[in-house]
C-alpha cells in the first residue's frame, strides 16, 4: 500500500479515520457471487458481520481521488458519516469536514433529522446477530433429530429476547427523535434582497440575517447578534437555569479599535454575542426602531445542539473486557467441539453408521458444546438487576451497561441540581469601614444602610432583568438583590424603541426603609432616592470580576462598583482600605465552604460624561477603588451528598466535578461536600492557547489562599510533578481544578499533559457539553470506568458516552442516559454500583456454569459415541430445561451485597483464578465421569443391555409381554453405561451450580436465594428418588435401565467423593486469588 493512498479525516479530532479507496472489481464479485451460492449464503452473513473484509474482497485499492467505495459506501465527490458532510478538496487531495464554500446545495437542509428505523430494519440487523443464526442452526438441526421440545423452548426464549430488544431500540429513537422534533421546524423571519419574508427554519442556511420576534423563540440554528440584545435561558447547553444576557457584534467607528472588533468571528470567542441551537430566547430589546437580528453561522447537525444530538446517536462504542473474552471463549468452545465432530465422523464411518444419522450426531456435538441458551443465560442475571434497579426508582434503557457498572472505580458529577440544591443562599455579610472589619451581619437590610455606599454596590451589582414581571439572572445575583429589599425598574419596550442609546435600568430602596427627611433647599427630594445604572461590564471567568457604572437621581458625578472574587478585588482597591487580617478573615470562610464575594467602589471624575462612559475601557474604572466588604454565600449541598461521597470514597471509587459553574463556586462545594479533604491542596491550571506568536502555556496557580499570601500565587509544576504528585516526598495531596478554555487548549496542544491532569484532576469548571464528553472520553482513556451522574440537556454526550450514565431528570437528559433514577439525588450512584457488581459476578457465575454445562454433556456423549450410544431425547430434555434452565434462573436471583467494598470485581474471563477454576472443574468432572464409564464395564453383572437383561434380579414372566412389546432402540439409547452417566453428570451440574454461585462479597449469600436453594433440593430429592427408588413409569420416560443396588452405592460414593474434590478445589482457588 502507498503511503499517499491513506489519508486521514478529522486529524486530532474526536472522529480521527483512516480512509483508503477501493474500486469495485468485477472478477472478485463473481467469486464472491460463486462464494455466497456455494456456501448457502453463510458467506454472505460473514462479509455482513465483518464490513471491511467484504470492502476488501469485493474491490481493489485505488487512490482516494478515484474512489468509488471508502470504508463507507458513498460517491467519490462527498459521502456523509455520523451526520457530518465531508467533501473532496483538490487542493490537499483529501477528504475534509465541509465549511462555508456552498450555502444551499451543500448546506441543504437545516434539521436535525433522527430517523425512526421501521421494526423490519431492526428485527433484520438483530435477527442477523450470530447468536440466533447459530441457535437456527440448532433449532434447524434439532428438528431433524426429532428433539422437537426443547428446539421450541429455545424459540420461545429467542422470541421474547429479540421483541424485547427491539422494544427497547424503538422507543429510544422515538424519545431522541420527539425530544429533536419539539422544536425542530419552526416559522421564521429573514432578511432578502432587502425585503423580509418568511420562511420555514428548515430552509436558512448559513450567512442568512434572521429576525429575533420580540416575544422569543426556540432558536433553529446558530446565529450571531448583529442588532439589539437578547435574553436567553441555556439551560439546554450549560445546565444553569439561568438567563443570559447576549448582545450584539461591536461595531466600532471608522478609527476605532477593540480587541473583539480586531478578530473574525469565532464561537467560542464572541458566545456572549452567539445565540446557540435549541436555547430559549426568552425576551428581545432593541432601540429606535431597529429589529434585532442574527447572521445564521451553523445550521442542522453542525449547530451546538446538532453536536449534541450526533453524540447520543454516535457514541463511541464502548469496550468491555467480559463480552471480549466470552467470544474468546466461545472460540475455544467451538475448537473443542471441532475435535468432537471429527472424532464423531471417524468414530461413525468406521462403524458403518448411515451418513444421515453422521451428519446429525456430528453436527449435534456441535450444538451440544456451543449452548444455544447461553444468551439468554446470560441475560438472566441483567434482568433481575434491571427489575430489582426498577424497584429503588432506577431505571435502565440499555440492560447491557449494567454489568459494566460493576467495574465503575470513577464517578463524575455535575453540581447544581445534582450535588447541590440549585443556587445559592446569602449566609451574610461583612462590612469595612475605615480599613477595618466589621462584625459579620445577618443582612443588610436595615435602615441605617440603605444610603450606605455598600447596599448601593448589591442594589446595582448584577445582571438581573425582569421577564414577565419577574426578576431573572443568575442565581448569586438575584439572592444579593433580593437581601437588599431594593425594587428594579426597567425601559419599556415602547420607551427603548425611542431612543438611540439604553435606558438605564432603576434601582430605589422600599420606602419604608427610607428615614423621613425635611425638605431641602435643593430641587432634589431626597424622599424620592434613585439609582440608574449606566454601563454594565458584564462578569468574566477570566478577569474574576464584574462593575457597573451608576449615577444617583440628581448628582452630575458617577460611582463605579465593582465585585467579584476577594483576591482580585482587594488587588484593585487602595491598600489602606484593605483591611490588615483580610487573608485570615477570608480563608476562614472559605475553609468553611462557603462562596465569598468581595464588593469595591470608586467615586468618577466629574469630567465622565454619559456618552464617554459608554466607551470609556473597564481597566480605567477598576482602578485606585475602596474595598467596601465581603459578601458570604452559602451552595447548600443536598443533605445525601456527602454521605454518599464518603461512601464512594471508603470504596476506593474516585470522585471528579464537572459542571458548567464558575471555578471558585465549585472548588468550593467540592471542599465542602468532601471530594477534596481539607488538608489538601488545589492548583488551578490556567492553559492560554498561541497568540501573537507565542506558544501555548500553562500557568499554575494555588486556588487556596494563604495568611503570608494576600493575591493568588503562581506554582512553578513540571510534568515529573503532575506525575508524582502524591509520592511521600510531598506529605500533601494535590487537585487539580480547570476550567473549559483550559481543557480545550490543554487537549489540543498538550495532550499528554491532559492525560496526567485528569489522573489528578478533580474540579473541571465552565465545561460546555461537547467538553463533558472529552473529559469522559479521557479519563476512560487512562483505563478508568467512569460513571456520569447529571441532570440536565448539557450533560446528555457525557451520560451516553460514560460506562454508567445515571440521569437525575426524566426530561431530555432521560433520553440519552442508560439510566434515570426517580431519586432526585446522588444515592443512586452507589446503588447501581452495588447492583452493577451483583450482575457482574452473576454473568461470571453463569458462563462459568453453562461452560462447565456444554463440557459435562460433551464428555458424556462423547464416552457415549465410543460404544455407538447416545443420551435420549428426554434425557437432554430433563437435563436442559429441568436443570439448566431451572438452575441458571433461579442461581441468578442472589441480591447485591448490602454495602460496596473496596475491591472491584475482575473484569474478564481470561484471568489466572478464573481459568484454573474452569480447568480444573472441567478435569474433575472429565475424571468422575471417565471412572464411571470405565467402572460399570468391570462388573460381574455387566453385559450389554438387551431388553431381557436382569440387572436388578427381576424376574422374567413381569416384563415378558413388556418385551415383546419394545420397540427396536435404533439409538442404541438404554444401556448400563449410558444410565450410570446420566446420574452421575444429572449430579455434576448440581454441584458445579452450588459451586460456581458466590456470595458476599458483591452478593448476598446463596443461601438467601431460596428458589436457588428449593430448586436444587428438589432436584438432588428426585435424583436420590429415582436412582435408589425406580419408578417403572419415570424409567421408561428417561430410558434409563434398573442397575443392582451395590452399583447405585457406588454411584452414590463417586457422587460424593466428586462433590467434595469440586467444593475443596474451588475453596482452594478462592484462597489463592484473594491472597
Amino acid at each position: 500500500m502507498e503511503k499517499e493512498d491513506l489519508k486521514v479525516l478529522n486529524k486530532g479530532e474526536e472522529e480521527e479515520m483512516e480512509l483508503q479507496g477501493y474500486r469495485l472489481c468485477r472478477w472478485r464479485l463473481a467469486l464472491v457471487g460463486l462464494g455466497v451460492l456455494c456456501t448457502g449464503g453463510f458467506l454472505l452473513l460473514v462479509l455482513y458481520w465483518m464490513p471491511e473484509w467484504c470492502v476488501k474482497s469485493t474491490c481493489t485499492r485505488t487512490t482516494a481521488r478515484d474512489a468509488e467505495v471508502v470504508l463507507l459506501r458513498s460517491t467519490i465527490r462527498y459521502f456523509t458519516f455520523h451526520s457530518t458532510k465531508y467533501y473532496w478538496n483538490d487542493e490537499v487531495q483529501n477528504f475534509e469536514s465541509f465549511s462555508l464554500l456552498v450555502r444551499k446545495l451543500f448546506f441543504g437542509v437545516n434539521e436535525i433529522a433522527v430517523k425512526v428505523p421501521s421494526v423490519f430494519k431492526l428485527l433484520i440487523k438483530e435477527v442477523l446477530n450470530p447468536f440466533y443464526i447459530f441457535q437456527l442452526f440448532s433449532v434447524i438441526l434439532w428438528s431433524a433429530d426429532e428433539y422437537y421440545y426443547y428446539a421450541v423452548a429455545i424459540v420461545f426464549m429467542s422470541v421474547i429476547s429479540i421483541a424485547t430488544s427491539l422494544y427497547t431500540i424503538k422507543k429510544q429513537y422515538v424519545m431522541l427523535h420527539d425530544m429533536v422534533a419539539a422544536h425542530s421546524i419552526v416559522r421564521v423571519s429573514v432578511c432578502r434582497a432587502n425585503n423580509i419574508e418568511e420562511i420555514l427554519s428548515t430552509d436558512l442556511v448559513p450567512g442568512d440575517v434572521m429576525v429575533i420576534p420580540s416575544n422569543g423563540t426556540i432558536m433553529p440554528c446558530d446565529a450571531v447578534l448583529v442588532s439589539g440584545t437578547c435574553i436567553v435561558n441555556e439551560s439546554m447547553l450549560t445546565g444553569e437555569s439561568v438567563p443570559v444576557t447576549k448582545t450584539n457584534l461591536p461595531n466600532p467607528l471608522p478609527g476605532e479599535s477593540g480587541d473583539e472588533a480586531d478578530n473574525p468571528y469565532s464561537t467560542e470567542d464572541h458566545k456572549r454575542h452567539t445565540l446557540f441551537c435549541g436555547t430559549n430566547v426568552i425576551q428581545t430589546r432593541f432601540y429606535t426602531g431597529e429589529l434585532v437580528k442574527a447572521v445564521v453561522v451553523r445550521t442542522g447537525f453542525s449547530t451546538a445542539k446538532g453536536q449534541l444530538v450526533r453524540s447520543i446517536l454516535y457514541p463511541k462504542p464502548t469496550d468491555f473486557k467480559l463480552y471480549r473474552d466470552a467470544y474468546l471463549f466461545l472460540l475455544c468452545l467451538v475448537a473443542v467441539a471441532g475435535i468432537g465432530f471429527v472424532y464423531s465422523i471417524v468414530l461413525s464411518v468406521l462403524n458403518k453408521v448411515p451418513a444421515k444419522t453422521i451428519i446429525i450426531e456430528s453436527f449435534d456435538i456441535i450444538t451440544i458444546t456451543v449452548p444455544p441458551a447461553l444468551p439468554a443465560a446470560m441475560t438472566a442475571g441483567i434482568v433481575y438487576a434491571q427489575r430489582r434497579l426498577k424497584r429503588i426508582g432506577i431505571f435502565c434503557i440499555s440492560p447491557q451497561r449494567i454489568n459494566i457498572c460493576g467495574q465503575i472505580n470513577l464517578v463524575c458529577f455535575d453540581k447544581t441540581g445534582t450535588l447541590t440544591e440549585d443556587g445559592l443562599d446569602l449566609w451574610g455579610v461583612q462590612r469595612v469601614e475605615n480599613g477595618s472589619f466589621l462584625l459579620s451581619e445577618e443582612n443588610a437590610y436595615k435602615e441605617n444602610l440603605v444610603k450606605s455606599q455598600f447596599v448601593a454596590c448589591m442594589a446595582t451589582c448584577h445582571s438581573l432583568t425582569k421577564i414577565e414581571g419577574q426578576l431573572s439572572g443568575d442565581p448569586l445575583d438575584l439572592k444579593m438583590f433580593e437581601a437588599t429589599g431594593w425594587i428594579l425598574e426597567e425601559a419599556t419596550e415602547e420607551e427603548t424603541s425611542l431612543h438611540n442609546r439604553i435606558m438605564p435600568t432603576v434601582v430605589q430602596p422600599p420606602k419604608q426603609l427610607l428615614p423621613p427627611e425635611p425638605a431641602v433647599s435643593q430641587d432634589q427630594d431626597m424622599s424620592a432616592y434613585e439609582i440608574g445604572i449606566v454601563r454594565q461590564f458584564p462578569f468574566s471567568s477570566a478577569l474574576q470580576r464584574m462593575s457597573v457604572v451608576s449615577r444617583l437621581l440628581g448628582e452630575k458625578r458617577m460611582n463605579a462598583y465593582t465585585k467579584g472574587a476577594p483576591e482580585v478585588v482587594a488587588s484593585l482597591c487602595k491598600k489602606e482600605t484593605v483591611p490588615e487580617n483580610f487573608a485570615e478573615v477570608l480563608e476562614g470562610y472559605t475553609k468553611q465552604g462557603f462562596r465569598v464575594i468581595a464588593l469595591a467602589h470608586r467615586r468618577l471624575e466629574s469630567k465622565l460624561t454619559w456618552h464617554k462612559v459608554q466607551n470609556i475601557n473597564r481597566d480605567h474604572i477598576e482602578t485606585n477603588m475602596e474595598f467596601l466588604g465581603l459578601i458570604i454565600m452559602q451552595n447548600k449541598l443536598k443533605a445525601e451528598t456527602p454521605g454518599v461521597l464518603q461512601d464512594l470514597s471508603q470504596a476506593n471509587i474516585r470522585t471528579v466535578m464537572v459542571t458548567g459553574d464558575n471555578m471558585l463556586t465549585a472548588i468550593s462545594v467540592a471542599r465542602d461536600c468532601g471530594m477534596i479533604p481539607p488538608q489538601d491542596t488545589v492548583i488551578i491550571a490556567d492553559a492560554l492557547p498561541p497568540h501573537d506568536g507565542h506558544a501555548a502555556k500553562i500557568t499554575w496557580r494555588y486556588a487556596d489562599n494563604y495568611p503570608s499570601l494576600p493575591s493568588l500565587q503562581e506554582v512553578n509544576i513540571s510534568l515529573e510533578d503532575v506525575c508524582h504528585v502524591d509520592e511521600p516526598k510531598s506529605q500533601e495531596l494535590y487537585h487539580f481544578a480547570m476550567n473549559g478554555k483550559s481543557f480545550a487548549v490543554i487537549a489540543e496542544h498538550f495532550p499528554d499533559m491532559l492525560q496526567k491532569l485528569v489522573l489528578h484532576g478533580t474540579v473541571f469548571a465552565r465545561m460546555a457539553p461537547d467538553q463533558k464528553t472529552q473529559l469522559i472520553e479521557a479519563l476512560q482513556g487512562v483505563d478508568y470506568f467512569v460513571g456520569m451522574c447529571g441532570d440536565g440537556a448539557n450533560d446528555c454526550g457525557a451520560l451516553k458516552r460514560a460506562h454508567g450514565g445515571i440521569s437525575l431528570s426524566e426530561l431530555e437528559a432521560s433520553v440519552a442516559s442508560p439510566f434515570t433514577s426517580r431519586t432526585p439525588n446522588i444515592s443512586c450512584v452507589p446503588s447501581l454500583v452495588r447492583e452493577g457488581r451483583a450482575a457482574l459476578i452473576t454473568s461470571f457465575c453463569v458462563f462459568k456454569f453453562m461452560a462447565l454445562y456444554s463440557i459435562i454433556q460433551y464428555i458424556s456423549v462423547t464416552l457415549l459415541y465410543s460404544i455407538l450410544s447416545n443420551l435420549g431425547d428426554f434425557q437432554f430434555l430433563f437435563i436442559d430445561v429441568a436443570i439448566i434452565l431451572l438452575i441458571v434462573f433461579t442461581m441468578s436471583l442472589n441480591p447485591a451485597w448490602k454495602e460496596l467494598v473496596s475491591r472491584r470485581p475482575p473484569s474478564g474471563l481470561i484471568s489466572g483464578p478464573l481459568l484454573f477454576s474452569v480447568l480444573t472443574q472441567i478435569l474433575i468432572c472429565l475424571g468422575f465421569q471417565t471412572i464411571t464409564f470405565l467402572w460399570v464395564r468391570q462388573q460381574s453383572w455387566y453385559t450389554v443391555w438387551t431388553p431381557f437383561s436382569d440387572a436388578c434380579n427381576v424376574s422374567s414372566h413381569i416384563n415378558i409381554s413388556d418385551h415383546n412389546e419394545t420397540e427396536i432402540d435404533d439409538h442404541n439409547i438404554k444401556n448400563y453405561e449410558n444410565t450410570s452417566l446420566f446420574y452421575v453428570s444429572s449430579f455434576q451440574y448440581l454441584i458445579v451450580a452450588i459451586v460456581f454461585s458466590k456470595g458476599k462479597p458483591f452478593r448476598q449469600p446463596s443461601y438467601k436465594n431460596w428458589p436457588f436453594v428449593l430448586s436444587v433440593l428438589s432436584l438432588y430429592i428426585f435424583l436420590l428418588f429415582i436412582m435408589f427408588h425406580p419408578v417403572e413409569t419415570i424409567d421408561s420416560f428417561l430410558e434409563i435401565v434398573c442397575v443392582p443396588f451395590d452399583w447405585r452405592i457406588k454411584l452414590a460414593l463417586i457422587i460424593l467423593v466428586n462433590a467434595v474434590a469440586s467444593v475443596v478445589v474451588e475453596k482452594m482457588t478462592n484462597c489463592c486469588s484473594t491472597a
